[in-house]
């Protein structure tokens, strides 16, 4: 999920590349015009043609500029785009960070929840509504996938990466503890109905969602679990961060189930899908602070 302030490597963040002006196609040039010296393999920048007149006067004033420049040039990729559409997304959530976050980050700190935490203080119950949120955002994703609105949702079920089943354990261990497990907030409540809302309409920005909560847990969100356990968890690891199998083949699967999606898709809904990842990091970002409430 996204950040709260310097917790914000938790997610990969990346700026999504502009689209850069159309270029002006040149002139084609036929690599012989009536002039045996003029092959295939030589080739005037300009040529100039002077037509005669039927009755062979060589002054009649009629000439013919031509370009010789035959080729476009070559197509700008995007930034990843040659390894597929999830390094173009990582790339787009790298240029989100701030400079202090990572060194490839762009992003300039304008909002108080922004700055940089200097005291993590953590709480139980501020943790506890972290995780109920979590769950439903979770929950919402899985049923989601399970539906499938669009049949490629269903290549995303079982991928080893779910995580309701684990945070529902985790809230049992909460309650045997004596902890009161709190109800969903509107940070949780507002993206989940986010979530279901574009998952029928909207697949592209659904994608970029379901990419971005489930590979940032792997990363940033696992740094965060580790830091609240040393606080207030006597080193306790939850549920929540821990995997079935080896997670770095988990993630590549679905790395490449992604990426074979996306194929069919045009650049201008490889943009779209990109263009939502700082919507992502906003709804993720907002249930992570719950933390430090």
């Amino acid at each position: 999920m996204a950040s709260i302030g310097s917790a914000s490597q938790f997610k990969s963040r990346f700026s999504e590349p502009r689209i850069r002006a159309s270029r002006q196609y040149p002139s084609i040039v036929p690599s012989f015009i009536g002039n045996p010296k003029v092959g295939p393999f030589f080739l005037p920048r300009r040529l100039s043609l002077q037509i005669r007149s039927p009755n062979g006067d060589s002054k009649m004033p009629m000439k013919a500029v031509v370009s010789a420049t035959t080729a476009e040039k070559p197509k700008k990729r995007y930034p990843g785009e040659s390894k597929g559409l999830v390094e173009e997304m990582r790339f787009v959530a790298m240029k989100l960070h701030t400079k202090e976050q990572a060194k490839e980050g762009e992003k300039e700190v304008k909002e108080p929840e922004e700055q940089r935490v200097t005291k993590w203080e953590p709480t139980i119950d501020g943790y506890l509504r972290f995780l109920v949120d979590s769950k439903l955002v979770y929950d919402t994703l899985e049923k989601i996938i399970e539906d499938a609105a669009y049949p490629y949702y269903a290549e995303f079920r079982n991928t080893g990466l779910e995580r309701s089943a684990s945070l529902a354990k985790d809230l049992q261990w909460f309650r045997e503890q004596g902890h009161t497990i709190p109800e969903p907030s509107s940070p949780g409540l507002t993206y989940a109905e986010y979530l279901k809302e574009i998952s029928q309409k909207d697949p592209q920005a659904f994608i970029c969602h379901f990419y971005n909560i489930y590979f940032a847990h792997t990363a940033g969100g696992r740094m965060i679990g580790r830091k609240v356990a040393e606080k207030i968890l006597n080193n306790k690891e939850l549920e929540f961060y821990k995997w079935d199998g080896d997670l770095s083949q988990l993630l590549q699967n679905v790395r490449d189930k992604l990426n074979k999606v996306a194929e069919g898709w045009t650049r201008e809904e490889k943009n779209h899908c990109l263009e939502e990842t700082e919507k992502s990091f906003k709804f993720s970002g907002e249930i992570l602070r719950l933390i430090l409430s």
